[in-house]
């Protein structure tokens, strides 16, 4: 007649959420200026989707969006476009 319990669901991760703040933050930086800022906050990102069990789509395209302005900014600069104040 005793029948068992289910166990008790697992302690919420201590801390606090700021899955989505990183994930903005890095897709705003690594789109408009710093593409290495946004591949760290989406590194973090992800990192708090993970503890906290969010999807991690906003650290990935973070990510991506870093990488893509370090290496539009590599071929900008490669053309020579990107110290023009040099060549005056």
């Amino acid at each position: 007649m005793n029948a068992p319990y289910p166990p008790p669901p697992p302690p919420p991760a201590a801390g606090r959420d700021r899955t989505t703040l990183w994930g903005v933050l890095g897709i705003v930086l690594g789109l408009i200026c710093c593409g290495i800022l946004g591949i760290i906050f989406g590194y973090l990102s992800i990192r708090d989707a993970r503890r906290f069990g969010n999807s991690p789509v906003l650290g990935y395209v973070a990510i991506a969006l870093g990488v893509i302005n370090i290496i539009g900014n590599a071929i900008w600069r490669a053309t020579g476009h990107g110290m023009y104040w040099y060549n005056r």
